[in-house]
């Protein structure tokens, strides 16, 4: 692998893993375990039957979960300590046997772009789930998957290509989350009024009836 193939390998593997790790780790495997990519030493583990078994599993899982409105938040919140730092990792190792700065350094910058897509990922379903109907969410789910799995194979098969790609897709992620995060504060927002939440002040006391104030009853006189 020239040096193109390894830079565009490490930083497709650590912007896949932002958007979904597993079908990451079953894309890499897949392609070593073809013979479509020799990938380092230090991923060939990924081939191995039973990391790959594993992998498939866990996408089966998330391709469900990240589907249903409200489960794919919170999955999404549950993996943000899985897909970061396991995108590091993987670009760690896909710019193969080199020395330990240049390793450490494809990993700072892996699992900075997993970190990208994956809250760019995680804040737009905030947003989609806002929606009452469902098809929005199977339709970003199912747009991520294949931006993996192309992601993946462009890289594998055209470095050049996807070096220019991944460039116009930090733009878009450097543009994105800005808005997406203020998209979240005011649906979080509109949250904490619908729960009579931050307004800072105490609940007001009943408003008196408008006009003068009812005469005090009148006491029968006295008995001679």
């Amino acid at each position: 692998m020239t040096a193109v193939d390894q830079l565009a390998l490490a930083l497709g593997a650590g912007w896949a893993s932002g958007l979904n790790l597993y079908a990451a780790v079953l894309a890499l495997g897949y392609f070593n375990a073809t013979g479509d990519l020799l990938l380092p030493p230090e991923l060939q583990i990924l081939s191995d039957p039973l990391v790959m078994l594993a992998a498939g599993l866990m996408y089966c899982v998330e391709f469900f979960a990240d589907k249903t409105p409200g489960v794919d938040s919170g999955w999404d919140a549950l993996h943000t300590f899985l897909r970061i730092p396991a995108g590091a990792v993987l670009a760690a190792g896909a710019v193969g046997d080199v020395s330990p700065a240049l390793q450490i350094a494809a990993g700072l910058v892996g699992g900075t772009l997993a970190a990208g897509t994956h809250f760019t990922k995680a804040g737009a379903r905030v947003l989609i789930n806002t929606s009452p109907e469902p098809f929005s969410n199977w339709a970003a789910s199912v747009t991520e998957d294949v931006a993996v799995f192309a992601a993946i194979w462009t890289a594998v098969h055209h470095p050049a290509l996807w070096l220019a790609l991944l460039a116009l897709s930090v733009a878009l992620i450097v543009w994105l989350l800005p808005r997406l995060w203020r998209g979240i504060r005011r649906v979080l927002s509109s949250l904490a009024r619908w729960f009579g939440f931050g307004s800072g002040r105490p609940p007001a006391s009943p408003i008196p009836p408008a006009g003068p104030p009812p005469a005090p009853p009148r006491l029968p006189p006295p008995a001679p």
